[in-house]
């Protein structure tokens, strides 16, 4: 069992300033989208209304910290702890005091999103290391001094990149850089990832940038950087392929796509683990993301025909709100549907949608996850991705055995 002290902290107030592609920036105050966990005839509830905009108060105190982490702990034998928040950790004031206090148990930590920012002196890396920090999760963008200074709004890179150095010396780093074309890729890629090996980073993850409500920008808050187009799937995951190949690292992406494991969807490209699944002996359709779609229907028609499935607009499922559904073609949907269990909207109004053309249909939520993502999959094997996948994708098959038709 791996424990999680949540630090807190709040996006852009937190983390001196928001960054110019942080998914937060311009956050609008927004009615309640309605999840999994709204009552069956109330929408909005604590995730939907504040988790989701990372709705925190701010840092919590040392001693709010410590008892919550003592409480999780209680009765169990922990192998990590890792410590994350909705800010930046390099800005919470009792980072190292709390990293000393966890590490008086002599678990191992693991630092959750930092960028450096609240890093001033170039030399804060080395008391965290000697009291455990084993693990580290830096945003990086760019090695470039300038770039962070002007897109990240880093008061200090020069500081920041000398702690990121310290922590590839002594710890395993997986670095991240969400990718915005003319200003951190292509040659100022190369120039990162090269620095990143000379350090010693274990691995990066790049993650697409999202300018759109297509992209997953749900919040009001779209577009973050005006006239900046990103780049296509298609793109995207040739520049990951190629990052991969280029240098000794692991190189991953998200939304897709790493190239060691397959993910997302591994099962997409492995046929021969196929024969794992649960045979599938009804039919359904899959509403999903425009992402995630090709993989399934690829996986789905090689195990059998009477799953179809149906692209919203929107390139990520868990984050398919209500307007996706208004909008959606029924033509091809099926009298029993099966949606992301982690969509963004309330089950009284995906009935109402998903009926508006006078069919009566089953409509249900699917497991929360069929498969990983890059930022999960870059420190997994292949073998791990695709056990996690027949799980999950057995789940789903004894949902349409059950429910289909």
């Amino acid at each position: 069992m791996d424990l999680l002290a949540d630090v807190g902290g709040r996006p852009g107030l937190d983390c001196k300033g928001f960054c110019s592609y942080c998914y937060f920036k311009g956050v609008k105050q927004v009615e309640p989208f309605g999840c999994k966990y709204c009552m069956p005839f109330q929408k909005g509830c604590d995730y939907c209304s504040r988790a989701i905009m990372e709705g925190y108060s701010g840092f919590k105190p040392l001693s709010m910290v410590a008892m919550e982490l003592a409480q999780k702990s209680y009765g169990t034998r922990p192998k990590k702890v890792t410590i994350s928040g909705g800010g930046d950790l390099s800005c919470y004031p009792e980072l190292l005091a709390l990293s000393q206090m966890v590490g008086q148990r002599e678990l191992p930590i693991t630092l959750g999103y930092t960028s450096g920012k609240g890093f001033s002196r170039g030399d804060e890396a080395a008391p965290l290391i000697d009291a455990g920090v084993r693990e580290v999760n830096f945003t990086v963008f760019s090695t470039n001094p300038e770039i962070r200074h002007r897109y990240m709004k880093d008061p200090h890179p020069e500081a920041a990149l000398a702690n990121l150095r310290q922590f590839s010396e002594s710890c395993d780093v997986y670095a991240a850089a969400v990718l915005i074309p003319g200003v951190n890729d292509s040659i100022e890629l190369e120039r990162t990832c090269n620095d990143l090996e000379e350090m010693g980073a274990k691995g990066l993850l790049l993650m697409r940038f999202a300018n759109s409500r297509e992209q997953g920008l749900i919040l009001g808050n779209a577009p973050l950087m005006p006239g900046v187009v990103p780049h296509t799937v298609e793109e995207f995951r040739e520049i990951v392929t190629a990052a991969n190949r280029d240098y000794p690292f692991r190189v991953s992406g998200t939304p897709l796509w790493d190239p060691e494991t397959k993910a997302p969807f591994a099962l997409a490209w492995k046929e021969e683990a196929l024969s794992r699944l649960a045979p599938l002996r009804k039919g359904a359709t899959i509403i999903t993301g425009a992402v995630a779609a090709p993989l399934l229907q690829k996986i789905f028609s090689a195990i059998g025909p009477q799953v179809n499935v149906v692209a919203v607009k929107k390139e990520i499922g868990c984050l398919i709100t209500i307007e996706d559904l208004d909008e959606l073609d029924l033509s091809e949907v099926k009298e029993t549907a099966i949606l992301p269990g982690r969509i963004m909207a309330h089950d009284m109004d995906v009935r109402r949608a998903l009926t508006r053309d006078g069919v009566d249909r089953l409509i249900r939520r699917g497991p929360d996850q069929l498969t990983v993502d890059g930022e999960m999959s870059i420190s997994m094997t292949p073998e791990e991705v695709l056990d996690w996948e027949v799980e999950a994708f057995d789940e789903l098959i004894e949902m349409i055995n059950a429910l289909g038709v």
